[in-house]
């Protein structure tokens, strides 16, 4: 590995955001491709930082620094990946819930997802149904996220919308949230639960590779 993409790896690893643009851009001079820096660089990383949250190593915090250090070296990386055309590994929607205002969660597992390669559209927080399904024609995956007992049962709304609305074959439904459970994904009919920001790309990546 170039040692510019070592030094990239490593600062998201450290949290060190206000390093990593001027890194983005020193290998991008350097005339390396935008599909190169993504690739062992940032994905590269992110990899590591789920690595390492499942070993017990890196915990919340450390995951959303890291989070928000691949973030701020995307902000110089995006506009070229679109140059280049760098096709993404997939296109998700995520939000939370309708009646649902928690987002740091939903915000994590988005970056975490994008750092792993997604094209992410945020839906934001409290989303109505209805954006959920006109969502439907234009990505891979929609995930729900909900932190309230209260809440979650607008997962099941959302997913027998689609049904009604003849989307349900066209796209993958992932859920999470601290009250849902792969039990409770099961009765619902989604297409997988994941319990944590590194499980859902692992879910994210397995459901990209089915379709």
């Amino acid at each position: 590995m170039e040692v510019i993409f070592k030094e990239i790896r490593q600062d998201i690893l450290d949290g060190r955001h206000a390093e990593v643009p001027g890194k983005v851009q020193l290998a991008l001079d350097n005339g390396f491709l935008p599909k190169e820096i993504l690739e062992e660089g940032m994905i590269a990383a992110m990899t590591e930082v789920g690595r390492l949250f499942e070993a017990g190593e890196f915990y919340v915090p450390e995951m959303l620094l890291s989070a928000r250090a691949m973030q701020a070296g995307l902000t110089i990386l995006k506009p070229h990946l679109r140059e280049t055309h760098v096709r993404s590994v997939g296109r998700i929607a995520i939000g939370t819930v309708k009646g649902d205002l928690h987002d740091i969660g939903k915000n994590l597992v988005a970056m975490i997802l994008e750092g792993a390669g997604f094209e992410i559209f945020d839906l934001g927080t409290d989303v109505p149904t209805e954006k959920f399904i006109a969502a439907a024609d234009s990505v891979d995956i929609i995930a729900l996220s909900g932190l309230l007992t209260t809440t979650i049962p607008q997962m099941k709304t959302v997913i027998q919308m689609l049904q009604d609305a003849g989307k349900r074959d066209k796209v993958r439904v992932i859920v999470g949230g601290a009250p849902v459970t792969e039990t409770f994904a099961s009765q619902i009919s989604a297409d997988g639960y994941a319990s944590n920001a590194s499980r859902a790309v692992i879910l994210a990546k397995s459901l990209m590779d089915k379709k």
